[in-house]
């Protein structure tokens, strides 16, 4: 089914939208806001096409002010503005097995440099694939604490990993791929401050794999005690990446079967 929505889908606390065992798309008109609720899952949806409504700026997937979100096993692509964001002071929130592809800005964590409330920002990205026609923000990030883990990085046109206003970003066991264009093999980028002020920021790439010369740059204290603030899995190797993000994005159930 495709389902066009006329206004935003506002989820309320303690819901689960479950698309497993059913082909479902929300494309085509407003999509999905979760607004300043608690304990929310998104699981096994397309999400595509998406346009502006009334409190979201045509997003997939808009997480304001919220807590313990989980969007897991959904396949985005192709909204009028991000696939994901996380803004408003949102944290506990877990970005996980999706699928994504053509799209400019696709992940936004942080809502701009001056709200500080995102101070106590956690996010985990894990075990995603960032596919074909993706151009930059694989996240972007601001003030607070991002774990990047066990994610498959296939293709950016800028940047995959940036950020603004000193966040914390742990990149572990991830695998980038560059392109050709040598201009674009860096895997990161930082945005609205020197490099006097940015090489204090803690980014740090720890088990990443590197390959058509993809580069991280690393800047901070190295392994301080800020990287396990919110370390909420624990690494696997890069080389099994591959196959531990085969199965990305909505995936394919028979009803009565496990999924």
């Amino acid at each position: 089914m495709v389902i066009t929505l006329k206004r935003e889908l506002l989820v309320s606390s303690h819901k689960t939208i479950d698309g497993r065992g059913s082909n479902v798309h929300i494309a085509g008109g407003p999509c999905i806001t979760i607004r300043y609720v608690t304990n929310v899952i998104i699981h096994g949806l397309h999400i595509h096409h998406c346009k502006s409504g009334e409190v979201s700026d045509g997003d997939g997937i808009s997480i304001f002010g919220s807590r313990l979100v989980w969007v897991d096993h959904c396949s985005l692509s192709s909204c009028f503005d991000g696939l994901i964001d996380v803004t408003y002071g949102s944290t506990a929130v877990t970005l996980s097995n999706n699928y994504m592809t053509h799209h400019n800005e696709v992940m936004l964590l942080g809502h701009n440099d001056g709200f500080t409330r995102d101070r106590a920002m956690q996010v985990t990205v894990a075990f995603n694939h960032f596919g074909e026609g993706l151009i930059q923000r694989m996240p972007r990030c601001r003030h607070g604490y991002f774990h990047v883990v066990n994610n498959d990085y296939t293709h950016w046109l800028k940047y995959a990993i940036g950020g603004s206003a000193a966040p914390t970003i742990n990149s572990q066991g991830n695998r980038f791929l560059a392109s050709n264009n040598r201009f674009t093999k860096e895997v990161t980028r930082r945005a609205n401050a020197p490099q006097s002020e940015w090489r204090k920021w803690n980014w740090r790439s720890q088990g990443d794999m590197f390959l058509n010369g993809a580069f991280f740059r690393s800047s901070g204290s190295g392994a301080t005690s800020s990287y396990a603030k919110a370390t909420s899995l624990p690494a696997k190797p890069s080389n099994m990446v591959a196959s531990m993000t085969a199965s990305a994005g909505a995936l394919l159930c028979r009803r009565g079967l496990a999924c």
